[in-house]
């Protein structure tokens, strides 16, 4: 497990394990060298755009599939892949690999999807608003258009959250610390631009403070820095409120009532700050990708979701179960970069 911090920077660290999903890519990352970026990267497009066959598509699938997981190891979205991954050889009859590109919040796995063989052989767990927030405030390598989302399965809201054991009592008190401190405080997130990101800044704005924002390669190292006293609080995933639960304060909730873990807790908007974020988590596939293996997997996705048994484990744990087919989480994605960009330039202000 890594703590390393990361940034823009961080956009050239590669961290990929296991059996490669694609020869394509890997003949493409090899022309990269021999042949220089403009042509290699003419080259991929044409890689990306070759057609599939019909056959090979209504047969899908016929040979494992790797799903591709772009935060550490033990976070949230780790982990509900791994809830996932038996249910989903049942259904799809073949194995289910789970596999990990880890770097630039993001960033470098869902690159990785959006240049892949539209096949349906290396799917791609997504979280909005990341995939939202990245692409409008810099080059990424990749656009939102550009993940073309299956399934979306789950929301976590967000709340403050300190040490068990730190000075910080409320968010009051917090808030008049870091107005006679300026950038003293450290809030942890998982990368540039995500949802931690977005609710630190939104943060900042309306209480009128300044904060330094530390980011991390996904939830899991960036608990161990709030658990660890290495940064001063995060903007944590509901479900780590109950799994450290004994080893944090809670000080807001970003949600619109109070969370049913914590009715003690007030919300933010009950703070007088207008902060309402959750992160929603979904599978996507490359552009391209034949309509065919989109509805195979997004059966297969939505079977998984809709267990009861699955939903009330999500519930128990602090998620919140959702649903969305293919058209759906097009659309709600659509709606919700809206909102982002309106929350984006107003944050620039």
């Amino acid at each position: 497990m890594t703590s390393d911090e990361v940034g823009t920077a961080d956009m050239g660290r590669e961290v990929f394990h296991g059996p490669y999903p694609g020869a394509g890519r890997c003949v493409m990352r090899r022309l990269s060298v021999l042949l220089g970026g403009g042509l290699a990267v003419a080259l991929a497009a044409l890689v990306t755009v070759t057609a599939i066959p019909a056959s090979a598509a209504t047969d899908y699938p016929t040979k494992p599939v790797t799903y591709l997981i772009v935060f550490d190891p033990g976070g949230q979205s780790d982990r509900e892949a791994r809830r996932q991954q038996p249910h989903l050889e049942r259904i799809l009859k073949q194995k289910v690999l789970v596999d990990y590109k880890v770097g630039g919040g993001g960033a470098l796995g869902w690159r990785e999807l959006t240049r892949s063989r539209p096949d349906g052989y290396l799917i791609g767990g997504f979280n909005i608003p990341h995939i939202i927030l990245q692409p409008l405030q810099q080059e990424v390598g990749y656009k939102t258009e550009q993940i073309v989302p299956v399934a979306i399965f789950q929301r976590t809201p967000l709340a403050l959250i300190v040490q068990a054991d730190s000075p910080f009592k409320t968010a009051k008190d917090l808030i008049e610390y870091a107005k006679k401190n300026p950038d003293v405080l450290t809030m942890g997130g998982t990368g540039p631009f995500s949802n931690h990101h977005m609710a630190t800044l939104r943060f900042q704005k309306l209480a009128g403070i300044k904060l330094t924002y530390v980011p991390f390669t996904g939830s899991a190292p960036m608990m161990m820095a709030v658990l660890g006293g290495h940064v001063s609080g995060t903007f944590a995933n509901s479900d780590d409120l109950l799994r450290f639960k004994d080893s944090i304060r809670v000080l807001g909730f970003a949600t619109e009532e109070r969370f049913p873990d914590f009715p003690d807790t007030l919300t933010f908007k009950e703070l007088g700050l207008d902060i309402v974020l959750a992160t929603d988590r979904g599978v996507a596939v490359p552009p391209g990708t034949p309509e065919p293996v989109i509805q195979r997997l997004e059966a297969a996705f939505l079977e998984v979701a809709r267990n009861p048994e699955i939903q009330a484990e999500m519930k128990k744990q602090g998620f919140v179960p959702v649903a969305m087919g293919h058209k759906e989480s097009k659309a709600y994605i659509e709606k919700m970069t809206a909102i982002f960009k309106e929350l984006a330039a107003d944050l620039k202000k």
